[in-house]
Formats: structure tokens, C-alpha cells, sequence
């Protein structure tokens, strides 16, 4: 397996953010995207907000796909409270189950799941979780539920598992090229996450700086 860049990677951090103020825009509104329901219990509806440009080339990679097949966005933005809850959360678990490992070997690990606050990509309103369902809304198998975890899975929720069937597989291959011939990029570790214009789809792709940055909701 190609070695990966984790989120918590000194590259990624040093990568420079010149903020371009796009808006965050609700993708329900688009009516174009299927917009899962799992995270409906957000009243304030922050899950399904994303910049601009990162819903345009979702929906171009939508229509790069297969007949038969749709885009199934299930989060976007994520405030960056709720982001630090989430990654403090799952690096107490790795800290209780590995008590030898160091803080630096902890946030490294749970880097592989929850980017840290300061440089999500969720946080910034540039990343989206995301599967691909048939034209009655019935998801597609691709290896692993959505945010399983690398424990739980045994390493499947890599982009690039091994360990996965030929069909799921082969759902992943048509996933990354529509999305990556949108302009989007995948974080390794996690099948499900696509961004662009943050600091890790900077890194990735050679630009010179992010184009968005972690941001409130307004």
C-alpha cells in the first residue's frame, strides 16, 4: 500500500490558508444531491452545508457516474466544537486500549479516523462523507459501513484495502474517478471522505495554499 499522509502530518498543518470567504450553502437547496437522513437530528442543519465550490463539483462527479447509480451526501460541514468532541472522544478510546503509546502516538492513530480540530477539512465546510446508492436510494456495497472505524474493521475503511470484495472494489474505482476527476481528493484512511480546497487537498495536490479555512456557521 502507497505510504499515506495522515492528518496529523507537520505538512499538512504547514500548509497555508489564504481564505477566500466563499459561503457555506445548504445542499438541500441544490436539490440535485440525495441528502441521506441519518444526520437529520441536527436541528441547526450544519451537516448539510458545504462551500460553494465544493458542491459544484460534487455535482459534476455526479454526473460522471454510471446510469444507475446517484451520490449519497451524508455530512459536510462540521462546527469545529463538535469536531474537537469527536476527535478528544475517539483518542480517550486509543489512549484506554494502548496505555503505553505516547500523546504523539495517540493523535497520530486518531488522526487515521477524526482529523485533528485545528485542520479538518470538515471544519472549514471542504469536506463531505459521502457512498453511492441505486436509483431507489439503496446503498451500494463498498466494502465497510460508513465511518467504520480502522479497529473495527480491520484496515477496510482504507481507500485501498485489500480485504474487501471485487464489487465493492469495484464501487470504490468508480466513486474516486468521478470524484477525482471533479477536482476532489480522498483522505486515504476513509473511502467515504472527498475535500477540496483545504489544507490536506492543497498538500495533495500541489496547490500553494488552502482556499478555505475552519469557519462558525453563520
Amino acid at each position: 500500500m502507497t505510504e499515506i499522509v495522515l492528518m496529523s502530518d507537520a505538512k499538512v498543518a504547514a500548509v497555508p490558508v489564504q481564505e477566500c470567504g466563499e459561503q457555506l450553502v445548504d445542499v438541500r437547496r441544490a436539490g440535485s444531491l440525495l441528502v441521506d437522513e441519518r444526520k437529520w437530528q441536527d436541528s441547526a442543519g450544519a451537516f448539510a452545508h458545504l462551500r460553494q465550490g465544493v458542491l459544484d463539483r460534487l455535482l459534476k462527479a455526479q454526473a460522471r457516474l454510471p446510469e444507475g447509480m446517484r451520490l449519497l451526501f451524508v455530512e459536510g460541514y462540521r462546527p469545529p466544537a463538535l469536531q474537537r468532541h469527536y476527535f478528544d472522544e475517539y483518542a480517550a478510546q486509543l489512549r484506554a486500549d494502548r496505555p503505553k503509546w505516547s500523546a504523539e502516538q495517540v493523535r497520530s492513530a486518531a488522526s487515521r479516523y477524526v482529523s485533528p480540530p485545528e485542520i479538518a477539512p470538515h471544519s472549514a465546510g471542504a469536506a463531505v462523507d459521502l457512498t453511492l446508492v441505486d436509483d431507489n436510494g439503496r446503498e451500494l456495497d463498498l466494502g465497510t459501513r460508513m465511518n467504520a472505524t480502522p479497529e473495527e474493521s480491520a484496515g477496510a475503511c482504507y481507500t485501498q484495502a485489500d480485504n474487501i470484495s471485487d464489487g465493492a472494489r469495484s464501487h470504490r474505482h468508480l466513486l474516486s474517478s468521478a470524484l477525482t476527476a471533479a477536482g476532489l481528493v480522498n483522505y486515504p484512511t476513509e473511502w467515504w471522505h472527498w475535500s477540496y480546497g483545504d489544507r490536506y487537498w492543497a498538500l495533495m495536490t500541489g496547490a500553494e495554499s488552502a482556499h478555505y479555512g475552519p469557519r462558525e456557521l453563520d
